[in-house]
This record gives C-alpha cells, sequence and structure tokens, in this order.
C-alpha cells in the first residue's frame, strides 16, 4: 500500500506493449523515425492546434528547457512558492536559462492569482533588476488543485499585458483533463499558455514527457536547447512510442480518471475520521490530510506508505494514487487508520 507518489508504480501495459513494438528491427536516430513524425501528429490533433513536440525522458528537462527557452539570463520568471520548478528541481531552470531567476509568489492551495502576479511585477527597463520574463504555473499543482479554463485565461490575460510568455508544467496535466472533463485546448493555448510541459511518466510511461509549443515559430532554437541538455536521444523512437500508446484511443484519460477517483475515495474515507481536516481540497490524484498522530501510526503499521508533509513531526499526510492503484488498497489503508476509535 504504497501512497508515497505516482512514480513509485510500474508501467501501463499498453505503453509496456508499445516499447516492445518500437524494438522490433531498426529505426532512423535523433527523432527522424516514423513514431515521432506520428506523435507530432496526435499531439496536433489532440490540441486542435498546429505544435512543435519534442520528447524528454523528465518533467525537470522539460519544464528547465522550456523556461530557457522563454526566458533571457536576465529574466524574471513568476512562479508559485511551492511549484515544483521552484522547490524541486534543483535549480535547473535558472541553469538552462542561463541564471533566469525565479520570483516565487504566495497563493491559498498553491495557486497563483493575476493580481498577485501583476503586484509583483518589475518595473522594466532598470538595469539593475531582472526584467520579467514568463509566468509558469502547474496543472495539476503540488497541492493536488485544479486551475479552471478561466482561472488560466485570467492569467493568460494579465501575463499579455505585462509582456510575460506563458508556461505550464503538466506533470499530471492527465489528471486535471480527467477531472475537469475540458478538451486539452481550453486548458492551453485558448487560455493563452504559450508552451508545456506534457507529463506521462507520473500516469502509467516509463520515462517520457514532451515540451509542447503551441507557436512552432517559438521553438526555433529548442532543438538546440534539448540537445545541449542531454536530452536529444539517439533511439528518440522509444520515448516517442510511449507518447504515442499514452495518446491513443484515451489511455492517457482512463488511466487519470482511475487515479483520481481513487484519491477521492481515499479522501472521503481518511477526512471522514475523528480529529481529520483536508489541508487542500481533493481535486485530481493528491490528497493532503491531518490526522491524528494516532491514526498516522496506525497507518505505518499497517505498512501504508506516505509522506509526512512539512516535516518529519508534521501531522499533514501526503498521499498519491496512480493508474494502478487497487480499491482494496484504498479501503485497507481507511480502516487502518480508523481503528483507533475502537482501539
Amino acid at each position: 500500500m504504497n501512497f508515497r507518489s505516482d512514480n513509485v508504480v510500474g508501467v501501463a501495459p499498453e505503453i509496456l506493449a508499445a516499447i516492445a513494438a518500437a524494438n522490433e528491427g531498426t529505426a532512423p536516430s535523433y527523432g527522424d523515425d516514423a513514431v515521432t513524425r506520428r506523435l507530432e501528429r496526435r499531439v496536433a490533433e489532440l490540441f486542435e492546434h498546429e505544435v512543435a513536440v519534442f520528447p524528454v525522458a523528465t518533467g525537470t528537462a522539460a519544464n528547465a528547457l522550456a523556461l530557457a527557452s522563454l526566458a533571457p539570463a536576465w529574466g524574471a520568471i513568476y512562479c508559485h512558492e511551492a511549484s515544483h520548478v521552484q522547490t524541486d528541481e534543483c535549480g535547473a531552470p535558472e541553469f538552462f536559462a542561463g541564471g533566469a531567476k525565479l520570483l516565487a509568489l504566495a497563493g491559498a492551495d498553491a495557486k497563483l492569482a493575476p493580481a498577485t502576479v501583476a503586484a509583483a511585477m518589475i518595473e522594466r527597463g532598470i538595469v539593475h533588476h531582472v526584467q520579467p520574463a514568463a509566468l509558469s504555473i502547474s496543472q495539476a499543482t503540488e497541492a493536488g488543485t485544479l486551475y479552471r479554463p478561466a482561472e488560466i485565461a485570467a492569467l493568460g490575460a494579465m501575463a499579455r499585458r505585462h509582456g510575460l510568455a506563458f508556461h505550464m508544467d503538466g506533470a499530471r496535466f492527465a489528471n486535471a483533463v480527467a477531472a475537469l472533463g475540458c478538451s486539452p485546448a481550453e486548458l492551453t493555448w485558448r487560455a493563452g499558455v504559450d508552451v508545456l510541459s506534457l507529463g506521462a511518466t507520473k500516469n502509467g510511461a516509463l520515462a517520457a514527457e514532451a515540451v509542447v509549443f503551441f507557436t512552432p515559430a517559438k521553438a526555433a532554437d529548442f532543438a538546440f536547447r534539448r540537445k545541449r541538455g542531454g536530452h536529444l536521444f539517439s533511439k528518440m523512437r522509444f520515448l516517442s512510442a510511449q507518447l504515442e500508446a499514452y495518446l491513443a484511443d484515451g489511455l492517457w484519460l482512463r488511466l487519470a480518471a482511475h487515479a483520481n477517483r481513487l484519491a477521492a475515495r481515499l479522501s472521503v474515507g481518511l477526512a471522514a475520521l475523528p480529529g481529520a481536516r483536508l489541508r487542500h481540497p481533493t481535486e485530481a490524484n493528491e490528497v493532503f490530510v491531518e490526522l491524528p498522530e494516532a491514526a498516522i501510526t496506525a497507518l505505518a503499521a499497517a505498512g501504508v506508505g506516505f509522506y509526512r508533509w512539512g516535516g518529519a513531526a508534521s501531522t499533514c499526510l501526503r498521499l498519491v494514487t496512480a493508474f494502478d492503484t487497487r480499491e482494496a488498497d484504498v479501503d485497507a489503508a481507511i480502516a487502518a487508520a480508523a481503528r483507533i476509535k475502537i482501539s
């Protein structure tokens, strides 16, 4: 019963089969293969828009290289203080952008509001200051919450007014699309997003993400950034095959919907316990819940894996469901925590 992350699970069978199929015979290298070309067409169809697609192996690479393409070395990138680019990427965005500065802002439930970003805007033209360059948001957020299309559009409009490029970290983009019932277009370019880091690894892939530009002309230099960053794979077809299978026949949404549904089940069950309180709304596949220490001890004793969110002494837990989480494990975790009522 490991709920520590959606990175702890294996690979979806459909994606493993696609990797095996790509292993037959030979193919041109460095992305000049038929699978990668099909993937580009599939992503364009999915988003109902011309795109430029660049497979990479990690979410950190997708985010860092994408932001480097949007911000100069003297640029400022606005993001949430809890965002993955701010807290969990070891300075990669600043490194690949040649020193661009992340400016971390506060916001309830790990979401940014347009007024917050606008209020933090640095005056342009002053040589002593970094210059406003980009806005980055996460969908779903690090709190497991979601931006609705109108919220993204409001941020997009604000970004345009202030001359900011707009990036979305979509490591759990599938969970957001599945939960909101919106089209991928509504959550991205139609709302003003310029570049999406499209994740698959957390939702059933082995090691496959993609940087998607909704204005291909803006991707003119990205191929060089990807190569310089060590993510131009010689056998690119193995990344592309994962993404192609992931997006085929709605697989990505079915996998995400399963994870979302079990997160909701886990959230309701744990929140109903005496002394429990949800730290954030459960809107995707992450549950943040404050529990009495006795319940936490009971979960650990039952072999339930979780993270204490905020340090070793915190009573707020993060539990994450995945594409292959079992209902029985969710119910067993709830039952383990509930045993404190009769002990």
